[in-house]
């Protein structure tokens, strides 16, 4: 089998292309000339440098290679940095959406059936309350940050090509999605960083932190993954599904957990810059269908915390 992963040196990305590997597939990643990893001594040859808005260039990839399953995820990610990035949040995530379903779709009409998972988002439910959770799939979507909005077109996009050309398109709700390799845009990278440099003496046992109060329904990156694919083998293409837990932690607890693991005594300092302009107080979404599909936990909140904090030790 031939796996293409867009934004394949990112986290969940990255974690695919290892999945499939690990099981003997012809695996290919896509990254941007701008990522990071091209800095490595050795290039990983399986990555293709190709940004996902150059459709032509695409478009050859796909070709080239005819892939059977396509893994999206290349975006920008950060529901947060939205507010400071709206145009490139837009641009990158629904009009390079846009190029691989129509990649794909021409894929497709040379006699590949290929199918194509998207990268949604739990950012879509938008403005919520905790009465509304936990959250199912067939709630009216309110988006409230650009980035939400952006992936609540990316899931309009899949699902019109899916209606419209009968094409084999997955649709995840992802929520947040938390393991090692992560850039320090997210609270848990944010607060594993610090505490690894307090750790390593670099900064003064103090963490600055944003609001404490919310609380989010994380899942492990290796958990999102295996439910992922799941989805792919198991799901009705046009059927957005949640990928989460279930269950929702504090940022406090979070933090908690990550100040225990670190054995460290940070004083805990509140920056206004670390707030965002939409919070939402509690974002739990409802898993019966993954769970249907045979999907088990396998890593706990801890586990998950303890390697993130691993990895910033090595990587400070």
């Amino acid at each position: 089998m031939k796996v293409l992963v867009t934004g394949g040196t990112g986290m969940v990305g990255s974690h695919f292309m290892n999945s499939y590997k690990n099981e003997g597939a012809e695996v290919y990643g896509i990254a941007r000339n701008s990522a990071s990893s091209r800095m490595a001594a050795v290039q990983d040859q399986s990555i293709i440098r190709c940004d996902i808005l150059e459709r032509d260039r695409l478009m050859q990839i796909f070709m080239d290679i005819r892939p059977e399953v396509v893994i999206h995820m290349a975006a920008q990610a950060f529901n947060g940095d939205s507010w400071n990035s709206e145009y490139v949040t837009h641009s990158t995530n629904y009009q390079g959406t846009l190029n691989v379903l129509y990649c794909a779709r021409a894929l497709r009409d040379s006699g590949v059936d290929v199918k194509v998972l998207l990268a949604c988002s739990s950012a879509e439910y938008g403005n919520i309350t905790p009465e509304d959770c936990p959250l199912v799939e067939d709630r009216l979507l309110t988006p409230w940050t650009p980035y939400g909005v952006s992936k609540a077109g990316v899931e309009m996009l899949g699902r019109q090509y899916q209606l419209n050309f009968n094409m084999n398109i997955f649709l995840p709700r992802m929520f947040i999605h938390v393991g090692t390799g992560h850039p320090p845009a997210t609270a848990i990278q944010n607060f594993a960083r610090q505490l690894a440099l307090i750790k390593k003496g670099i900064l003064k046992p103090e963490i600055h932190v944003g609001n404490l109060t919310s609380a989010r329904d994380f899942i492990d990156v290796r958990d999102g993954v295996a439910a992922m694919r799941l989805l792919l083998e198991k799901g009705n293409p046009g059927e957005p599904v949640n990928i989460c837990n279930n269950k929702a932690y504090k940022i406090s607890e979070i933090l908690d957990m990550l100040v225990e693991i670190s054995g460290t005594n940070a004083e805990v300092i509140s920056d206004p810059a670390l707030f965002r302009v939409a919070d939402e107080p509690l974002l739990l979404g409802d898993n019966s269908k993954i769970v249907a599909m045979g999907y088990e936990r396998r890593y706990t909140m801890y586990q998950t915390l303890e390697d993130v904090f691993a990895d910033w030790m090595e990587r400070c």
